[in-house]
């Protein structure tokens, strides 16, 4: 307590905001704790000089509510300023039937300025995700990151317009996880605001898996960050137990006290529940119920048989139950069971009444909860596994009662969902169902991913053990397979995936065997496409390529151009990283059928939209690595523009990178910062970690790294880069990024500093993965820029050797993406110069002036011709032979 009145004296006294988080096994007073220190707060303190708000996290179905917590506080701050907004927040106060959370987003658009429209643009983009199969690298999250963002904003300017603010939240580990996204952002926000936050969390169990372990891992990283502080609610200590004695049971013995302390060790719950127990006419050295579950089950024991069937019932409906449940259940006339519970909660302290959960007050019923949660868990694991299964596979029927879940309240669906899977083999198809349409509306009308995933995860294992002759099996695993791997693909890590992680490749084989049962040639192309993802990120990027190439083979024998368009665009995406000129082939391919076909200019499209897009980008950049400078600078104009117009502009980020590269190719570095830091606002105002952000973020750190004023800044920038580079970890950014880090450095460096030492690692490393991912680009890139820095330790017949394999590779694959051939071949010619090795030295470096003569003869204009022979310090090194490291 005295923890708790510190934070809000921070808090109240304009010391800034912090956060304490309170853990126990269930039962320790947690919940006590808080109450107490709002009642005391309200007590002491006068009306407007702070606030308490308090929320707390339902055990039975707040992991799977959507921002539900942080709508609870938004709704309480508001109607605070109720006085200053008249009218505009009682509205949503007074929502009843569906419930405020059913509609979260609505209410958060409500209240938090320009939500809506992020709302708005993340269901396009997670519609193209869920009506296709295929999703965008990088698109979602951000979106969710945003949002939260804009949620924090939106709360601590709600908090900043009324009195110092304590946040109170109980039963955390219950928390959704989209309010823990919004948490994790306000922790990082708290110094210097008038909010504190407490939690409470509860640590019974060791959780392998589930929601409850993500919240662990979270506080363990919030406490570890210093975003937090822990604090563990032990037993009560001996005089706490006295004192409880003394003052629920006067007339017991000084004796009791002390056995109560050391049979229980303090533990809040079990001492008031043996104190229960206790009568005057004891023995005092009578033994007292050595455990919990012995208190509980001599409680129930006292029951009739057909009483305590009725607590069974209840119990498998949860800690909370309703009346006409059971009665619809036990197959009994509902007032004679709501008789039968009163007399219960009336009689025997195991029950009591309660309020209904919101999507059930318009219901003609009674409404009870366990007296605690010890109580509640101990009634329901009396029973035997198959009377546990048959109990919830018949209240979901009683839930769902013959009707659609679609358009119940968002709770009710929630409810029924968890009975169907804790309801055995007879709901397995049932639960699948129910579990996908909440993914789906998880995902559509909240942006709560994370929950979306879960109830995938969910309708996996249902499929998964339905029997093989179910009709409708595989393309329900199919479908569940493809959204799960939709919703995670920004996460997508490869070999770097946290532990515990989905088997994303195992995951898509499995849907691409279950397509090829289904006899769909739709299903087989899609999943096959899926398929070539997941082996880019985890197994690199040769197997990917034989999978996508037989994704095209796929839509190509089906006919249907819809999709083969799609399979063309990925393909030539992916290939152009291992062989120029195939991409090249396939994206001009592409824009062909796109130009041929009217059906693929569907704008209303959103999976054609996007395809066309990257598409069209690629062209773009394909162009330019192949030399035709010229032809990309328009084409990625003219895509970069026909983006900013959109209402969407997903792919943005990706076309102004594309076209800042071909800015600085051809000298024009103030066009290539000005759109890089287009792409940098348009990416921060969306929020949220991004690879196409950390690479737009490096690049913009090379081009300011050579203004001598600005050279710490792009070190700071490089390094935030690569910092959000490896958190995203796109497979085919990260050794892109790592590279242009390390190159950097060596351009900042002394001959014999740090910084070189730390460029050449990071080289080694890229070297390292590449060889086994297959980027051969950034391969080649790391050996030549290994040759630069060798060289600049005077390690020469090092730097030879690395030169030299760096061109050997170059030789073999030919021009590569993201790698200016007459950049290697001048570099290798540099070390080779250097080793006293002339005459191969002057051999390349006539190849790399005939390449940049080649580019130079494929600029159309006399001016930008100019301007790539004179401007581009590499080119004019190249073209007088300079020496442009030493």
């Amino acid at each position: 307590m005295d923890e708790l009145r510190s934070l809000l004296a921070d808090v109240t006294e304009g010391r800034g905001g912090r956060a304490i988080v309170v853990d126990s096994v269930s039962g320790m007073g947690k919940s006590a704790l808080l109450q107490a220190f709002e009642a005391e707060t309200a007590a002491t303190h006068a009306p407007g000089t702070c606030r308490i708000v308090s929320a707390r996290c339902q055990p039975s179905i707040g992991s799977a509510l959507h921002y539900g917590t942080i709508v609870e506080f938004l709704l309480h701050l508001a109607q605070d300023q109720e006085v200053k907004q008249p009218g505009v927040f009682r509205r949503l106060l007074n929502r009843t039937g569906q419930g405020v959370v059913r509609s979260a987003p609505e209410v958060l658009s409500a209240i938090v300025p320009g939500l809506g429209a992020l709302f708005t643009l993340g269901r396009e983009v997670a519609e193209a995700s869920l009506a296709s199969g295929s999703m965008p690298f990088d698109s979602l999250l951000p979106f969710q990151q945003g949002a939260a963002a804009q949620i924090v904003d939106a709360l601590l300017d709600l908090v900043r317009q009324g009195p110092p603010t304590v946040l109170l939240i109980d039963d955390i580990q219950h928390g959704d996880p989209s309010s823990l996204l919004v948490l994790d952002r306000l922790l990082r926000r708290l110094p210097g605001e008038p909010l504190g936050l407490v939690l409470s969390h509860t640590t019974d169990g060791a959780y392998v898996d589930g929601p409850e372990a993500t919240v662990e891992e979270l506080l363990h990283d919030w406490a570890k960050n210093g975003l937090l502080r822990r604090r563990v609610l032990g037993g009560l200590p001996h005089d706490a137990v006295a004192e409880l004695v003394r003052f629920r049971r006067p007339e017991a013995p000084p004796a009791l006290s002390a056995q109560l302390s050391r049979l229980t060790a303090g533990h809040a719950v079990f001492v008031t529940l043996c104190l229960e127990e206790w009568r005057p006419d004891t023995d005092p050295t009578v033994e007292l119920p050595s455990s919990l579950s012995r208190v509980v089950e001599h409680r129930l024991r006292l029951l009739a048989d057909s009483d305590r069937e009725l607590l069974m019932i209840g119990a498998t409906q949860g800690e909370t139950f309703l009346s006409r449940t059971v009665a619809e259940v036990k197959g009994a006339p509902h007032d004679e069971v709501m008789e039968r519970l009163r007399l219960i909660a009336a009689q025997h302290r195991l029950i009591q009444p309660a309020e209904p959960p919101q999507w059930a007050r318009m219901e003609a019923s009674d409404c009870y909860r366990f007296e605690h949660g010890a109580l509640w868990g101990v009634a329901y694991g009396r029973q035997t596994p198959q009377q546990m299964r048959s109990r919830h596979a018949r209240i979901a029927a009683a839930l769902t009662s013959g009707r659609s879940l679609d358009g119940m309240p968002l709770e009710r669906r929630l409810e029924i969902a968890r009975h169907l899977r804790n309801g055995g083999t007879e709901c397995l198809l049932a639960s699948a169902e129910a579990h996908y349409g909440l993914a789906r509306d998880a995902a559509m009308e909240g942006l709560s991913f994370a929950e979306a995933e879960r109830h995938c995860e969910e309708v996996i294992k249902a499929v998964r053990d339905l029997p093989e002759q179910e009709e409708s099996r595989d393309e329900w695993l199919v479908r569940a397979v493809e959204l799960l791997l939709s919703l995670t693909e920004v996460r997508w890590r490869g070999r770097h995936q946290p532990v515990g992680g989905p088997d994303i490749d195992a995951l898509a084989a499995e849907a691409e065997a279950a397509a090829r049962r289904c006899c769909s040639p739709e299903l087989a192309i899609r999943t096959t496409l899926l398929r070539g993802k997941t082996l880019l990120a985890t197994q690199g990027l040769v197997p990917s390529l034989a999978k996508l190439r037989a994704a095209v083979d796929l839509a190509e024998q089906h006919g249907d151009p819809v999709p083969l368009f799609v399979a063309r665009v990925e393909y030539g995406r992916q290939v152009s990283k291992r062989r120029l000129a195939d991409g090249l082939a396939q994206l001009q391919e592409a824009e062909r059928m796109y130009a041929a076909d009217p059906r693929l200019g569907d704008t209303g499209d959103p999976v054609l939209q996007h395809a066309r897009n990257l598409g069209e980008m690629q062209l773009g950049i394909t162009l330019y690595d192949s030399g035709h400078l010229s032809e990309a600078q328009v084409r990625l104009s003219r895509c970069a523009q026909r983006l900013r117009d959109e209402p969407l502009k997903a792919e943005l980020p990706i076309a102004l990178n594309y076209l800042a590269q071909v800015h600085m190719g051809i000298g024009a570095y103030g066009e290539a910062e000005e759109v890089l830091r287009e792409a940098l606002a348009f990416e921060a105002d969306r929020g949220g970690d991004s690879g196409w952000h950390a690479y737009n973020k490096a690049l913009l750190a090379h081009l300011i790294v050579h203004r001598p004023t600005e050279r710490d800044q792009a070190l700071e920038l490089i390094a935030d880069a690569w910092a959000e580079t490896e958190r995203t970890w796109l497979a085919n950014l990260v050794p892109l990024v790592r590279n242009l880090y390390a190159e950097l450095l060596v351009l900042a460096a002394d001959p014999s500093g740090d910084l070189l030492d730390q460029a050449d690692r990071l080289a080694v490393a890229t070297c390292v993965e590449t060889r086994r991912s297959g980027m051969i680009r950034s391969e080649i890139a790391a050996h030549s820029l290994r040759s630069r820095i060798l060289l600049r330790r005077g390690d020469t017949a090092a730097a030879q050797e690395q030169a030299r394999h760096a061109v050997r590779i170059l030789d073999s694959v030919g021009d590569m993406p993201a790698l200016r051939t007459e950049e290697v071949l001048y570099h290798s010619a540099v070390a080779l110069t250097a080793a006293g090795v002339r005459q191969e030295s002057h051999a390349l470096l006539e190849r790399a002036r005939r390449e940049v003569a080649r580019k130079a003869e494929l600029i159309t204009d006399d001016v930008l011709r100019d301007r790539f022979l004179t401007r581009v310090p590499l080119n004019h090194a190249i073209l007088h032979g300079e020496d442009v490291d030493r």
